[in-house]
Order: structure tokens, then sequence, then C-alpha cells
């Protein structure tokens, strides 16, 4: 077998379509310019009446209100967690807990008031920090550095108070100290990503929190509290454990509020909200509707609250605290002062002019970033910029002249009054416009690499059928194939190198990979090109299109219509926000029709017909009707295990009627005990029902005879794995408060069971690469002996009488067998498991991936990974019964159907493992499976949750060789039909024909071209999935729905595929392994013979070989 050959084609092919996804999502998610510019003092932004004035000590643009201020976050405080309604006699667990903050609104109504603050999408806190003190809007792609943060370079919050000379001080989230390092006057960090944990960083601030209110060394205080976005994620809001940490966010308030001066502001807010499975990221109303509480000592409203709480941006928060504060509003801040804690205990007239002030200052502040921003960016449209300029322009203007007249008491206090309140509509305007012109336009895109990428992307399809054509044709194709493309990617990646280092100009490797990816492509279909014209001549001595049927054309084209059809339907619905968004049902749909569909074009094509003629009904109709039943009951389990998948899907929040499944949710959220020790009780049997069904086949077909280390790790280890995966369900679904005095050794217990599952699964898998053979060789040449057994007393019972007939019966039958093969050979050997070695070392691989797997998801969800192996198999067997009913010739060629079924098997089951392609779907609590503190990098928990989420596409695509090896583990012998008596001899040879994958080694060039066939198929599948997302985001790149539906759905299956195509690699890469431990096996066993020919007979479980061919080199 030519095995580097192979891999290497692989991967070029992958390379291809990762360069194309590289240069589409640099052109498709690219973030806004960032300005490098800084606010200062010394801007001419100071409006009348203080243009003219200086401004009282410590201000800047106008008077400073307060010296002090309290920010208290609490993460992920939704606006219904904050609001309080008495009429309530039975409130939810999360309802009604902030007491404190409607005691302050209703007792002191002119100091405290309540918003509701509304976050920009996405809703992921590292998004909503950077609009708490920035003022700014973050763009789609930081989404995807949530977890990976980076230090902020825009002008913010922080920089204007630490360059003004203010001291702050932080505690909590360590979110902050990435963000923002090296800015604060003191700082308590604590651990953030381990959301399982509820009380580290909400305790840890409670210990710094009043010492460092009382001691007076700061000028600013932030305090991120976590706990209840941490409980939201572990136990949803409707949990008790919400309302207890609600309950101690109001004794912190209440505790707080005792502890500060008069000249402090309290800012209590949440970053965004939650739905009601805890989730977040988003843009669904629960999800971006948070709250902001405001509260003084001192008077801050003019007139008391309205009726409904008012909705702020939280961009908004920016310029109001910076101006409150007295220091210049961050550069790039397109956000609105609430002018109402700007009106003082003046009258209306007074405040009313306060709040213009302010409005002023705003609104030239905004007015000079459009300007900036306009001369370095293109993307916001001119027309739009120019209105914005003349509403600024007029409302500067009739300010001027406003002051003026007032300045001269020439306008009466009503009309004063009118005028005040039109002009500050008028700035009003201006500034949302301003913010809704920019939210609109900051989706930036690069049209040229989008385009490319596409281009990429579609080639490498073409390529991959091309080149699986090619394969059925020409067994060696694909080594003249590859050397070409690579010296043309090669020369055009160091031409490249070498004009960036001459010009001098910065390399940008993503454009090198992409042109060298193109020049590669375009070497490939150059040479496949020059090959055409000999390939033509060749198919020219085959008889013409023409004189073949019509029924035989159009079964041809059927062969390949049907599933093709099934694959452009399924891209066809990506152009489709109603499709992508119920692609949950889309997906086993699709897989449900294409299975029937080969049951329909069967029978059409008569393979289903009882055989013609009364002797062949005779002798085949029983056999024959057998195996059609066998293929529709495999297609009713098949059914079954597709509807039964549904039970288990996640929910997105554009279907309201659907509801989570109680599925996805933990066993530790249950309250019932009785239903969560029922619910643990099966969830251990069916993983140990696995066990056994794994166990099971490996015994049938012989692969667990011998004691090599990787049989006994089956053996022993395997049950081992399941009692360790059991006892770490048993402890994480305990109730935290029931453990009392065992809560310290639970917690150890927590991470040592996962580390053994890691440890014990990572070593199987170490001995599987290591030693890959499950093959037991006997050696039987010196087992002829007497026919009759030894004598060994008299039998004592009728049972062991009869005992002694079966054994006296196969001696004779081994005595007739070695008589018969003395003639043709000088020794047998029988080779246990040898006919399904392949196929049992992907088999043991499996399982181990679906140990690891089912441990990061919760505990329930192993019964959808029940379904997923158990459909997996009759896919297998579908395909196997469907090709022998066809009487497919090419048992070396894996046909369309079989491929496409296996894909939308594995689509079919992202969803059913609670998955959605959403960022609030992502199951975070996988990155603590077996780490109780937080992780010091952040490969580790990416890897975990990665595995998590792409875990159906991990184990289809590991398991794509079986596609071709199982047809031959299920070959069924020819002797089991009933044929004219033949002579012993021949009887022989009829049964040495029952091979099973001993006869891929037949064709070793046929194998490896067969494997590389496989791959092609699969992957340009995959890529034509791909494709299509791509360009519905490419062309749908200005619908309303694209950054909710589109482009998430285009990441998620661009990592999808990424992590589906190194699988696919491993999983082959697996098979040329144990192909390379064959030949070892069978050259050391050449070697122990002494040069002796062998035949190779079939014992129990063993299977008949020919004499192996030629030595291959491993």
């Amino acid at each position: 077998m030519q095995r580097w050959p192979v891999l290497l084609f692989l991967a070029w092919v992958c390379f291809l379509f990762f360069a194309g996804i590289g240069l589409f999502m640099s052109g498709f998610l690219l973030t806004r310019i960032e300005l490098a510019s800084s606010s200062s003092c010394a801007d001419p932004l100071v409006p009348p009446p203080w243009e003219r004035q200086s401004l009282p000590p410590g201000s800047c643009w106008a008077p400073q209100r307060f010296s002090k201020a309290v920010l208290v976050i609490i993460d992920a405080l939704h606006f219904e967690f904050a609001r309080f309604n008495p009429a309530k006699a039975s409130p939810l667990p999360y309802e009604n807990k902030l007491s404190f903050l409607h005691h302050l609104t209703t007792s002191q109504p002119r100091h405290a008031r309540l918003y509701r603050f509304r976050a920009d999408p996405p809703t992921a806190t590292m998004q909503r920090i950077k609009g708490l003190t920035t003022g700014s809007l973050p763009t789609f792609i930081d989404v995807g550095s949530n977890f990976a943060t980076y230090a902020i370079q825009e002008d913010n919050l922080l920089a204007q108070l630490v360059q003004n000379g203010r001291r702050v001080v932080f505690m909590g989230d360590d979110t902050w100290e990435g963000l923002f390092p090296k800015k604060f006057f003191r700082s308590y960090f604590f651990p953030s990503f381990n959301v399982k944990d509820l009380h580290t960083v909400d305790d840890g601030i409670l210990q710094h929190l009043y010492p460092t209110v009382d001691s007076g060394e700061w000028d600013v205080l932030i305090a991120h509290f976590l706990g209840v976005d941490h409980c939201g994620h572990k136990h949803g809001p409707d949990h008790p454990e919400m309302a207890k940490k609600l309950t101690q966010m109001n004794e912190m308030l209440r505790s707080l509020v005792d502890h500060l001066g008069n000249d402090t502001l309290l800012l209590v807010a949440g970053d965004h909200g939650m739905t009601e499975t805890g989730d977040h990221g988003g843009d669904s109303e629960k999800e971006v509707n948070a709250a902001l509480f405001v509260y003084s000592k001192t008077p801050l409203f003019g007139t008391g609250p309205p009726e409904e709480p008012e909705a702020v941006p939280q961009v908004n928060l920016v310029p109001t605290v910076a101006l409150l504060l007295g220091v210049p509003i961050p550069y790039s801040n397109i956000g609105e002062v609430m002018a109402e804690l700007f009106s003082g205990e003046g009258d209306a007239v007074s405040a009313a002019l306060q709040q213009l002030s302010v409005y002023h200052i705003n609104a030239k502040q905004v007015d000079r970033f459009l300007h900036s921003y306009s001369l370095v960016a293109q993307d916001l449209p001119a027309e739009q910029l120019q209105r914005l300029q003349e509403l600024f322009s007029s409302a500067v203007e009739e300010h001027t002249r406003l002051l003026a007249q007032v300045q001269g008491a020439t306008l009466l206090p009503p009309e004063l009054e009118s005028r005040l309140g039109s002009l500050i509509g008028r700035f009003q305007l201006y500034l949302r416009e301003a913010r809704a012109v920019c939210a609109q336009s900051w989706a930036r895109f690069h049209p040229l690499r989008m385009v490319g990428g596409c281009t990429l992307i579609a080639a490498s399809c073409l390529l991959c059928y091309v080149a699986s054509e090619l394969a059925a044709a020409s067994d060696s194709f694909y080594r003249s194939c590859l050397l070409y493309p690579l010296l043309w990617g090669l020369a055009v990646a160091v031409l490249l190198g070498l004009a960036r280092a001459f010009t001098q100009e910065g390399l940008d490797l993503l454009l090198v990979l992409s042109w060298a990816a193109a020049a590669s492509q375009l070497g490939f279909f150059w040479h496949w090109w020059g090959r055409h014209p000999k390939r033509a001549r060749l198919a020219g001595s085959q008889p013409p299109l023409a004189s073949v049927g019509l029924r035989q054309r159009l079964r041809a084209w059927l062969r390949l219509a049907f599933p093709m059809g099934i694959l452009l339907f399924r891209c066809g619905a990506m152009f489709s926000d109603s499709f992508v968004v119920a692609e949950a049902r889309v997906a086993p749909f699709l897989l449900a029709s294409l299975v029937m569909l080969l049951v329909g074009k069967l029978h059409w094509d008569g393979r289903l017909t009882v055989p013609e003629g009364p002797k062949q009904q005779l002798l085949g109709f029983s056999s024959y009707r057998r195996e059609i039943w066998y293929l529709l009951c495999l297609v009713a389990m098949l059914l079954v295990c597709v509807r039964l998948s549904g039970f288990f899907h996640q929910c997105r929040e554009e279907i309201p009627q659907c509801r989570p499944s109680l599925f996805l949710s933990p066993l530790a959220s249950l309250r019932n005990t009785q239903a969560k020790n029922l619910f643990y009780l099966l969830c251990v049997a069916l993983l140990s029902g696995l066990v056994y069904a794994v166990r099971s086949w490996l015994r049938h077909y012989g692969n667990l005879n011998s004691s090599d280390p990787l049989v006994l790790f089956v053996r022993w280890g395997f049950p081992l794995v399941v009692l360790c995966i059991a006892c770490y369900w048993a402890v994480a679904s305990s109730a935290d408060d029931s453990l009392g005095k065992l809560q310290e050794l639970v917690q150890v217990a927590v991470v040592a069971f996962p580390w053994a599952v890691y440890g014990l699964a990572s070593m199987g898998l170490l001995l599987l690469l290591c030693n890959p053979m499950t093959v037991f060789a006997k050696d039987t040449r010196e087992s002829s002996g007497s026919i009759v057994t030894p004598y060994l007393g008299v039998p004592s019972s009728e049972v062991d009488f009869l005992h002694v007939i079966p054994q006296i019966y196969k001696r004779m039958q081994e005595s007739q067998k070695s008589r018969l093969e003395r003639g043709s050979c000088k020794a047998t050997v029988a080779a246990y498991g040898l006919g399904s070695v392949y196929s049992a070392a992907l088999v043991i691989a499996l399982t181990l991936l679906g140990f690891l797997l089912m441990l990061l998801h919760s505990e329930r969800l192993s019964l959808a990974f029940l379904l997923l192996f158990l459909e997996a198999f009759m896919l297998l067997h579908i395909y196997t019964r469907a090709r022998g009913l066809a009487g497919d010739a090419e048992p070396f060629s894996v046909p369309w159907y079989a491929v496409i079924s296996w894909l939308l098997a594995a689509s079919q089951f992202f969803y059913s493992t609670g998955h959605q392609p959403i960022f609030p779907a992502i199951h975070w609590n996988a990155a603590f499976v077996g780490f109780h503190l937080d992780h010091s990098t952040n490969l580790l928990p990416a890897v975990l949750v990665g595995a998590n989420t792409f875990a159906s596409h991990i184990l289809f695509a590991v398991g794509c060789p079986l596609l071709l090896l199982w047809p031959f583990v299920c070959e069924m012998p020819s002797s089991q039909k009933r044929k004219p008596k033949k002579e012993p001899r021949e009887e022989l040879q009829e049964v040495e024909e029952h091979m099973m994958e001993m006869r891929l080694r037949e064709s070793p060039e046929k194998f490896s071209t067969a494997l590389l066939q496989l791959g092609l198929k699969y992957l340009f599948v995959l890529g034509t999935q791909l494709l299509a997302c791509v360009c519905a985001a490419m062309i749908l790149r200005r619908h309303l729905m694209v950054w909710k539906v589109f482009a998430p759905k285009f990441l998620f299956e661009s990592l999808g595929f990424v992590v589906s195509s190194i699988c696919l690699l491993l999983g082959i890469s697996l098979v040329m392994r144990v192909d390379c431990a064959v030949s070892t096996w069978f050259s050391q066993l050449q070697l122990s013979s002494g040069g002796q020919s062998f035949r190779w007979a079939s014992v129990g479980s063993g299977r008949s070989l020919p004499q192996e061919p030629k030595k291959q080199e491993c």
C-alpha cells in the first residue's frame, strides 16, 4: 500500500480548503478601524457658557459633579432580576430579590433610579466591557476573543481616569486584567472562566470591598461580580441557587450604601441579560435587556422617576460618567449623555441649560470622531455623514443664538422652555442617528478577499470530484498528480516572499498561502488537462453511449442524481434563514429521505423482486425474501433512531414555541431525587450496554482471543473507564448543600475521576497506535493426532457419555481436513480476527473517543450518543445490504449515497447532542470537566469545548473508513448457498474464499486508491456544504439576519470542516497503521516458519487467507 502519497494528497486538499476559508474569513469578518487618537483636557470642545470662563479645579470640559464613583457590575443582571413587583405573591426564584433597590427608588426618588440597560450584541462579557469603557460598538468577530482577551488600545474611560490622575481600584473578573494592563492603582483579580464556581469571585470581592471603600485610597472603584452569571450557566435563572445569589447581592448593596460618602456616585449595572436556560452571547430580547441602577446621597434628578423605567443604551454610560467625574469623553465614543443626571437642584430653565451644555460637548466629540473616522475608512455612507453634519451645525448655531438671547434677557420663560426643549430634542436626534449610522455600517467587508476565498473553496470542491473520478480510473494517478501542484505552489510562495522582501513591505502570510494554494490548484488542473486527450482516445475504444439502452442510461444517471439531489437541496437551504434556523429538523428529514430513496431505487431496478422461473423461485425465494425483510427492518430501525434523536435538541430564540429538551440539563438540576436516581441508573446501564456490544462484536469476529496489551485493555480497561465515568456522574450530580463534611472529598473526586478517564483513554489510544493488531495466530501443524479422545475413565453419567461423541466427530473432521491439505501445503496456521483487523482497530478507537466525548457532555446526553452509535451501525448495514442486492461489482469504491448519508448523520447528531450554530448554545461547562480551578492557558479549554461542540463530526469522520471496510467484514460465504456437490478439495477452496478484509491486501494499489477516493468524496461533500454557507454569507451580507443566522452558521460550518478533515486524516492514518502492522506480522510469521510456505485456514473466528503477497514497506 502506498501510504504516504495518499495522506499527503489528502492533506494537500485540506490545505486548499483551509486557505480558502482563511481568505474568505479575512474579508468577511473584519473589525472596524480603531483610531489611535485620544481626548485631552486641552481639546477645543468646551461649549458655552464655560468657553470664556475657567472650569472648577479637577474638571475637564464640564464642571465635576462627583469626586468618587463606585461601579458595581453584576454579571448577567437581567432587568427582571432588579425590578421589584410587590403585587407578586409567589415570585419566581429570580424575582423580587433585590428589594433594597426598590426601597431606595421609592424612599428617595430624586436620589435613585432604575433603567433598562440595553446591551449591543454580541452579548459576551468581553465585548460588553469594551462597550462600557470605550463607548463604541464591538464588531462580530470580537466574540471569538471573549476568552483570549487582548489589551484595549482604543481611548477608553479607564485610560482617561488614569491620565487625569484618578486612582482606579478594581476587584473581580480577571478579564479586566487582559483588557487594561497596568491601569489600576490597586487590583484584586479572581479566575472567571469556571462557570461551575459560584462563589470564589464574589467572596473574594466581599473580602476586600468594604475595607477598600473605608480606606478612601481610591477615586473610582470597580467591582465585577460573577456569581449570578455562573449560577445562570450552571442552573438557569429559575433555580433556588439563583435566589440565594441575588439575595447575597442585595445584602452587599445594602451594606455598601452605608459605607458611601455624600460625594460618591453609585452605579449598579448588568453587562448583559440571560435566556431562560442561563445563556447569553446573542441578540435576543432577554440577552440584551440588562439593568442599570444609579444612586447618590445627594439629589441627582430634578423630577421623580417615570412610571415605566427608561431604556438606555450601554454606550451612554461612558460620556455620562466621564463628564460627571470631570474627565474628557473617550475619543471614539458614540454614546449619548444621560442628561437628567446633570439637572442639579435649580429650576427647570437652569436644568435645561445644564443639559444643553453637556449635549453640546457630547455632540462636538461625536462629530470630531465621525470626521476623523471618515478620513481613514470609507464604510460610512457619505450622504448620511452629510446629513449628520447638517444636523450638528444647525443645532450648534441654534444653541449659540439661544444663549445670546438668554444673556440679553430677551426671552420669556414659557418661550424659553419651549425652545430649550426643542433644541435638546435636536441634539438627541443627532446623537441617536449618528449611533444608528455607525451600527449599520460597521460590518466592513473586503469583496475581493471574499470572492477569492469563495473561488478557492469552489475550485477545491471541483478538484476533489475530478480526483475521485481519476482514482476510479487509475490506481496510481495521485503520485504524478501531487508532485506538479506542490512544485507550482511552492514556487509561487517563494516568489511572493522574495517580492515582499525586496519591496520591504509587510508579509501577509494569509495572502501568500492563498496564492500558493491557487497556484497548486492550477498546476493540478493543468496536469489533468494535459492527460485528458489520452484518456479520451482510450475511451474511444469503448462502446458509445448511444449503444446503451435508455433504461441503463437512466439508471446510471440516477445512481449519481438522487444522492447529489439531496446534497444540492441541503446546500440550497443554506440561503434561507428559515431553513438554517430549522436545520435541526431538516437534516434528519433529508437522511430519512435518502435512505427511503435508496430502497425505492432498488425496487425500481428490480433488485427486490423474486427471481423468475419455478426452479429458481424454489431454491432462492426464502433466502432472497429474508434479505429483503432484513433490509426493511434495518431501515425501520434507522427511522426510529432518527425520530428518537429529536428529543435531544436545543432551541433557538427564533422559534418561540420551542422548548429545550429536558435531557440537556445535568442531573444536578433535577430536584426529584427518585427521577435523578432513575436517570442515573439508565445512563450507566446504557453505557455498560455500549461496552458489552463492542466487546461482543470483537469477540464474534475473533479479535479478543490474543493476550496482547490492546486486547487486555479492551477486556479490562473498558469496564474500568465505564466505572470511572459512572463515579464522576454520581459525584457531579449530587447536591452541593447535601454533602456536608464530604464536600472537600467530592471536590477532589470531581477532578480525579475525569482525569482517570483521560488517562485510561489516552493509554488505550497509545496502545492502539503502538500495536493495533488484535489477531491471534495458532500453529496447527501438530494438531493431527489420534481420532479417538484420550481415555479418562468410564463415563460417570449420560451427560459425560454424550460429550465424548462430539469430540470424536471433531477429530474425524480435523483428520480429514489435514489429509486434504497435505498435498497442497506443508503447514496450516489459524489466524483469529485477521478478517476484521482493520475494522476492529477503528471500532476500538471510536469507543475510546465516545467515552471521552460523553464525559464532556451532561449525563443524560449519553442516551443521544447511544443512538449515534446505533444509527451508524444501521447505516453501515443498510449500505452493505443495498450493495449486495444491487450486485455492485466495484467492492473498492464507496458510492456517493453512502458518503452523503454518513455526513447527514453527522449533521443530525450535531443537533441531537444539544448544539446549535449559535454562540449562546456552546457548552462552556465542558472546559472544566476535570478542572476545579481556572486554566493557565486558553488552548486546553478551547480543545475541550471544541470536542464537546463537534463530537458528532469527530466520531463520523474518524469512522469514515468503515464505509469501505464494512462490506468486506459482512462478506457472506458463498458456501452458504445450496450448490451441486463438489469434490472435497473444491469444498475446501470454497470455504477459503471467505477472506473478509484480507481481500483488500490482494490489491494494495486498489486499497490505497480506495482510501484516497473515499477521503476525496468525504471532503467534496463537506466542501460543498461549506461552499453553500460561504456563498450565502457573501451574497446575503447585508441581509437583516446576517449576524444572527448566516455569520454564525458560516463560522460553525468552517470550524466543523476543519475538525472533520483533521479527524478524517486521523481515521485513514489509523487504517494505514494497521496495514503496516499486518505487513510486519506476516513478515515475522514467515521468518518464524523457517521459509516454509503456509496456507491460512479458518478456525472458529479465524479467517482463511491466501498466501501473503509480496512484502511491502511500512
